[in-house]
């Protein structure tokens, strides 16, 4: 059997559908299982043992310049590629019309995601040969349910954290206890302001008890000086790398703070203690999974809009840097304990 997952981006959407390739690979050791990837991304998933082949989109790009001679080029030989795997089945893990036009390039007879009424865009159930209901409101649970088109049982979620860049591992500076603070999010009003994070480490550090270190992304350098300057020079920023680094980094760690953003998502796959401060978007469908007391949120009549603005909104600014250090001493101590 030939499979292909279609999960192109984000970094947090990635990894919650690690338990469908888990699954697959499983309950069916021998089968040739690939998976098509933004190229941002690739470096999650290139060494990873469960995987047969990553086929790369450059969507990104290609929406750039779509008429470009490249362009035509990139996709004429990625659908090539596509079609060359020879995929089987294709499993549809985004609920939108770029991954369905993704399933159609392939020429699967069996092209499977969620039904209509569970997709992002309705729409693109058009582009499918089977639907599934989801059998849950998060995301993981929500990529499950593919597994009954495929006659699997639908078991206890495994992100296989053992097998995600698993030669990114801390070095000796990892060796000391720290928390790490991840300031960045993919938008604004999921950012928690820089410089409550700054009390958040000061709050933490208080006693010279741990060390707290901010690791920012490509480009969130500002943000983490803002942290560290808030702080009073209680938090450490890390030079921003690529996800290698940071696995290593997040695996060092005793807690993760963060946004509802990717990093903090691979953190919880990996294993590691995570503190998810939530905006806009609903803990029990983008949540740490299974774990209510790694998320913190405040609701409100408008909570869990989905709604991007420029600027964090009330639904952060209502828990107070007090409450997320509590939480987190909180979590740390269980975890000690």
């Amino acid at each position: 059997m030939r499979v292909l997952i279609v999960r192109t981006s984000a970094l947090g959407d990635i990894v919650h559908v690690l338990p469908v390739l888990t699954a697959l690979r499983r309950h069916h050791p021998d089968a040739a299982i690939g998976w098509v990837i933004e190229e941002t991304f690739a470096p999650l998933l290139e060494d990873h043992p469960d995987l047969d082949r990553l086929i790369l989109a450059r969507t990104k790009k290609w929406r750039k310049s779509p008429l470009a001679l490249a362009t035509l080029r990139g996709v004429r030989d990625f659908a090539s590629e596509l079609q060359e795997f020879g995929a089987d089945l294709v499993l549809d893990l985004m609920g939108n019309h770029k991954a369905g036009a993704i399933c159609a390039l392939t020429m699967a007879d069996r092209r499977i995601g969620l039904a209509r009424g569970d997709r992002r865009e309705p729409s693109s159930a058009l582009w499918l040969s089977e639907g599934c209901e989801a059998i849950g409101p998060h995301a993981v649970d929500r990529a499950l349910s593919l597994l009954d088109a495929l006659g699997l049982p639908i078991e206890e979620a495994d992100f296989a954290g053992e097998r995600l860049l698993s030669e990114a591992q801390p070095g000796d500076d990892d060796r000391a206890p720290y928390v790490a603070i991840l300031p960045g999010a993919g938008w604004a009003n999921k950012r928690y302001p820089e410089s409550w994070w700054g009390e958040v480490a000061r709050r933490l550090a208080d006693g010279d008890r741990l060390e707290v270190r901010v690791l920012p992304g490509p480009g969130e350098e500002g943000a983490a000086a803002e942290v560290v300057e808030a702080s009073g020079g209680r938090a450490r920023a890390m030079p921003a790398g690529g996800l290698r680094q940071l696995a290593a980094s997040l695996r060092g760690a005793r807690l993760v703070l963060g946004g509802d953003t990717g990093p903090v998502h691979l953190a919880h796959a990996l294993g590691v203690p995570v503190l998810c401060v939530m905006g806009p978007t609903d803990p029990e469908r983008n949540g740490p999974y299974r774990s209510p007391d790694q998320a913190l949120w405040k609701l409100l009549p408008c909570s869990f809009c989905y709604r991007r603005f420029d600027e964090p909104k009330a639904c952060l600014l209502e828990i107070p840097p007090r409450t997320v250090a509590t939480r987190a001493l909180d979590l740390l101590d269980s975890a000690t304990g």
